[in-house]
């Protein structure tokens, strides 16, 4: 019953000492880590991954409304599926890690996207994501995030090897 109130550290907090530091909210009420192995070298698939405005070509579920720089601190709005949402970029290291915060219906989520080179000229990606806030795990449970991190995996995987 705890979980269904948990709201979380602060957003601020929520960018500093965790996705800053590489970590998502083990405490969130909706936790989830999808991994898939793609069949290209680590560049290719960051060249894919990171090209926001480049999504929908590939993933139409996910949109970029607002992006003025990928940079750390930066911000942007992007939308999946009909939620907005509003993001601020935390690390930014080319071919190995994509992580930021945001705010989507007052919930607060971090997403970790890590990519770890492989023998054979493939790598591993693992996305993570944590989603606080009261009444998370009823609107939005893990199950649910997992499903969609699963589909946008195989997308990113599809679109990488071609």
């Amino acid at each position: 019953m705890n979980g269904l109130f948990y709201r979380g550290p602060s957003l601020e907090k929520l960018h500093t000492d965790y996705a800053l530091r590489g970590r998502i909210d083990e405490k969130a009420p909706v936790v989830s880590t999808s991994s898939v192995v793609v069949n290209a070298p680590v560049d290719r698939v960051w060249e894919v991954m990171s090209d926001l405005r480049g999504w929908p070509a590939w993933y139409p579920q996910y949109r970029v409304l607002d992006l003025t720089e990928t940079a750390p601190g930066a911000f942007f709005r992007w939308q999946l599926g009909s939620m907005k949402i509003t993001s601020r970029f935390a690390v930014i290291d080319p071919g190995r890690e994509l992580t930021w915060t945001g705010v989507v219906f007052g919930f607060k989520a971090v997403d970790r996207h890590l990519l770890e080179p492989l023998d054979d000229a493939r790598t591993r990606v693992t996305m993570s994501e944590s989603l606080a806030g009261p009444f998370a795990s009823v609107l939005y449970g893990s199950d649910k995030l997992r499903e969609g991190h699963e589909r946008y995996l195989s997308a990113l995987k599809t679109e990488a090897e071609k």
